[in-house]
């Protein structure tokens, strides 16, 4: 087991089996040996290949041993035997998808016990056995984001003695599949493969494995506007791309995986550039991460980048608000009419959440139900793709119109969410003076802003007062008596969304 020629053969494999494994997906391996010594030997022949692999500092370096050991033992091994605190660390790093540290070789470390989610391959060259097999492969079954499942390889021959490890599970009383051999992933691949390829029909991209980084980029506004053409195309596109990825990393590197590498590399970038995360999409859902599918034969245009479906069509994505009618006019011009539709509702959907952001509860409001309205008719085919687009450039006008309006009425962003809450009574809007409401608005900013040293958002008793302060506020400018009600509880309403960390903050002090 421990001859050097051999452990040469498991370096070289392992090698090149990782590379391939990191060009489908990004994670963790494990390699478990029979003996320390095998484990350190092992190590120096793969840092012979990679000598950039090694690095002195727990803190960097992409392959580590864990072991324990002494001050007896050989010379050579002393760098890899760690105190229990080092130890600790480097299972924290290890654990940290983000980390450096991407490959451990163990002997009997971190087989039990141990969760690092973000651990897909183990490499074992040790013999094992019913339980202690079991608890080792599942340190590589964790569930982690889009991860299908973890790959085992087999360096040793453990395969009879996994069967009977599966059986005594079955027998205990675990359900499901327990494994799936290689075989029944790459058909599961190819089955998905195909449902792709349909969606793609009569689609030309064949330059994307022939073209120049120009010609592919080229060619991706015309792909995401075949797409965007077909009924519920976009949403067809992700669930198969993101179904034939997980069979397809399951699948390398069966010699299929090698036939349909760049088809899978074309689809995943069309679906990246399709469903690319927005900066407020990416607060509310950081765990929704893409396999990394990348193109293994040139690295031009990976399918991990992420790609701006504003650059591929050639325009520079602008700020909303100083959104010009020039830029609108171009998005208006664009041949791919479905995929102009696609890049006015990213804008508008963006500026939303800036307006949910600074908790104007109105316009949010107001704005997210004409973007729906007008996606619906859309979406249902009850109106041609030019009169959406028409649509949605005028609503884009007003959210760059909206972003003006504070300051041309001289209100504070506080004072114009209050404005608008007000203004929401159509019948104050009819009789009242803007003025009025302007005055009202800063009043109403001034008496709420004095009591934040309160928690009014969970104390009835005050709650109740500042509504009493509000009912007076607006009776003394003349507010509608018969919608006093109503927008008591809207202006409630906005203040404790517009005032709630203040309101923790002073809490927690």
């Amino acid at each position: 087991m421990g001859a050097k020629n051999r452990l040469q053969l498991v370096a070289e494999d392992l090698s090149e089996h990782w590379k391939l494994r990191l060009s489908v997906m990004e994670g963790k391996a494990m390699l478990v040996t029979m003996s320390r010594r095998i484990a350190v030997e092992l190590y120096n022949e793969i840092i012979k290949l990679h000598p950039d692999w090694e690095s002195e500092d727990d803190k960097e370096g992409v392959i580590k041993v864990i072991m324990t050991g002494s001050a007896t033992d050989p010379v050579e091994w002393q760098k890899h035997i760690r105190n229990g605190q080092r130890r600790k660390e480097l299972a924290e790093s290890f654990k940290n998808p983000k980390s450096s540290f991407k490959i451990v070789i163990v002997r009997d470390m971190w087989l039990t016990g141990f969760d690092a989610q973000s651990l897909h391959t183990m490499y074992v060259d040790k013999p094992m056995n019913g339980h202690g097999l079991m608890q080792a492969i599942a340190r590589v079954n964790r569930v982690f984001k889009d991860k299908a499942g973890g790959l085992v390889v087999d360096y040793i021959g453990i395969a009879d003695s996994l069967k009977s490890a599966l059986a005594l599970y079955t027998q205990s009383g675990g359900r499901g599949s327990t494994a799936i051999n290689q075989e029944e992933a790459v058909a599961v691949m190819l089955e998905k493969y195909e449902i792709v390829c349909g969606l793609f029909y009569n689609f030309d991209y064949s330059k994307w494995k022939t073209g120049t980084p120009s010609d592919r980029l080229n060619l991706l506004p015309s792909a995401l506007e075949h797409i965007l053409a077909q009924e519920d195309g976009k949403s067809k596109l992700k669930k198969t791309v993101t179904e034939l990825s997980q069979a397809f990393a399951l699948s390398v590197p069966h010699q299929k995986t090698t036939e349909i590498r760049d088809d899978v590399a074309f689809f995943q970038t069309v679906r990246s550039a399709l469903t690319k995360k927005t900066d407020e999409d990416k607060k509310k859902s950081p765990d929704e991460i893409d396999y990394a599918i990348r193109q293994l034969i040139s690295g031009a245009v990976s399918s991990n980048e992420v790609i701006d479906i504003f650059s591929a069509v050639g325009l520079n994505k602008p700020d909303i608000s100083i959104l010009t009618d020039e830029f609108l006019a171009e998005v208006k011009g664009l041949p791919q009419r479905n995929l102009a539709v696609e890049l006015l509702q990213k804008l508008m959907k963006e500026e939303i959440g800036k307006m949910s952001g600074k908790r104007n509860l109105v316009k949010t409001k107001t704005f997210l139900e004409m973007l729906e309205a007008s996606l619906k008719k859309y979406q249902n085919r009850a109106i041609e793709t030019a009169q959406v687009i028409e649509h949605l450039i005028e609503l884009a006008k007003k959210m760059r119109d909206e972003s003006q309006r504070g300051s041309d009425l001289g209100l504070t962003e506080d004072e114009i969410a209050f404005y608008d809450a007000l203004l929401e009574n159509e019948s104050a809007a009819r009789e009242m003076k803007i003025d009025d409401i302007k005055i009202i608005a800063k009043e109403l900013v001034k008496n709420l802003k004095s009591n934040l040293k309160i928690n009014w958002s969970e104390r009835e008793q005050v709650k109740a007062q500042i509504r009493v302060d509000i009912k007076k506020i607006l009776r003394k400018y003349g507010y509608p008596p018969d919608m006093q009600l109503k927008a008591t509880a809207l202006v409630l309403e906005q203040a404790e969304e517009l005032y709630r960390d203040w309101i923790t903050e002073e809490v927690g002090a």
